[in-house]
């Protein structure tokens, strides 16, 4: 039989064919691959095919068979289980830093990592309407210029915003451009942080990604290397509540028993838990004790209490001063 001019796509549409539109449940029959490869303009024989499903096997493609009336070709293992899909999936949707439209982007892409029939399982899990999502659609861009920064060793500038009652962007200082030297980008709390050698303060400060407007890499060399090489990112997570900065403070906590695991998921399985008595435990933590931190403490009403410094307990006490004078 004469080759047809589309003869090397042959591999290429067969692969296409396999990875979209099979599964164990679902094998593609010789007719059907014979069929999608005549409307792509490709004559081929059985025998031929054989050989090609034999050569995307030497390639790495897991590809299986099965016999009889029924039976037919597809692709087994993948780069991606359906399980982790699913994680991805969820991961994306659930999270607020990413805008609702490029949700459904996302999710669209990561279903083409799966046959048609695992997809539609992904989509059926889609969830978005509705949920807290980012209003902001440029962070996807401030993302890639803080991660090329860090690539190049360059500093970044931009300004900073809030938004105001009305939903609109105010900069703050006056619409100031920061210029920083970035480090890092953290996950913490459903919102993206930049850590960055403010050199005017001569310390490491964290940004909301997602409040970064105009971001744009610089020609001048970043600053604050070594403060970076004895940074411990781990301990610093641990200890901003909320990402809410400021000097950390070592402060004395009790907790009743059944916190341990909220205790050890908040600062980690090296937390050292101090038996007191037989229904508490004592815990000594580096904390910012912003408002954050007080909050954290007096979700758990009796059951978690500040016993030092005295600093800390004065705050607290001023803190529930001001919100029983709120509530009179």
């Amino acid at each position: 039989m004469a080759k047809s001019a589309n003869q090397k796509l042959k591999l290429l549409y067969i692969t296409k064919l396999l990875m979209n539109n099979s599964d164990e449940n679902h094998p593609v029959k010789m007719d059907q691959i014979l069929e999608e490869l005549n409307r792509n303009g490709i004559s081929a024989e059985r025998k031929s095919i054989y050989d090609d499903m034999e050569s995307l096997r030497v390639f790495g493609l897991d590809v299986n068979h099965i016999g009889g009336k029924n039976g037919g070709y597809y692709i087994g293992e993948r780069d991606f289980e359906l399980p982790e899909l699913k994680l991805l999936v969820d991961s994306v949707q659930s999270s607020k830093f990413i805008t609702e439209e490029k949700t459904y982007k996302l999710i669209k892409k990561i279903e083409n990592l799966a046959s048609i029939y695992d997809g539609q399982l992904l989509q059926r899990q889609v969830y978005v309407k509705n949920r807290v999502k980012s209003m902001n659609e440029s962070i996807y861009y401030a993302v890639d210029a803080v991660s090329d920064a860090i690539a190049q060793n360059k500093k970044i500038r931009y300004k900073y915003f809030e938004y105001t009652v009305s939903k609109e962007r105010k900069f703050r200082h006056d619409g100031a451009v920061y210029n920083v030297s970035p480090f890092a980008l953290i996950w913490d709390d459903e919102n993206y942080y930049m850590l960055a050698w403010d050199s005017a303060a001569q310390k490491m400060k964290h940004y909301r990604v997602d409040k970064m407007y105009g971001v744009e890499v610089t020609d001048e060399a970043r600053e604050g290397s070594k403060a970076f090489e004895g940074f411990d990112m781990s301990a610093y997570t641990k200890t901003v509540f909320g990402m809410f900065g400021g000097e950390d403070v070592k402060v004395k906590l009790r907790f009743a028993n059944r916190l341990a695991g909220v205790v050890i998921d908040r600062f980690g399985k090296d937390t050292m838990l101090i038996p007191d008595g037989e229904e508490h435990f004592i815990v000594n933590v580096d904390v910012v004790p912003s408002t954050h931190f007080l909050a954290w403490v007096f979700g758990f009403g009796t059951e978690a209490e500040i016993l030092s410094p005295e600093s800390v307990k004065d705050e607290m006490k001023n803190q529930l001063k001001r919100l029983t004078q709120m509530y009179k």
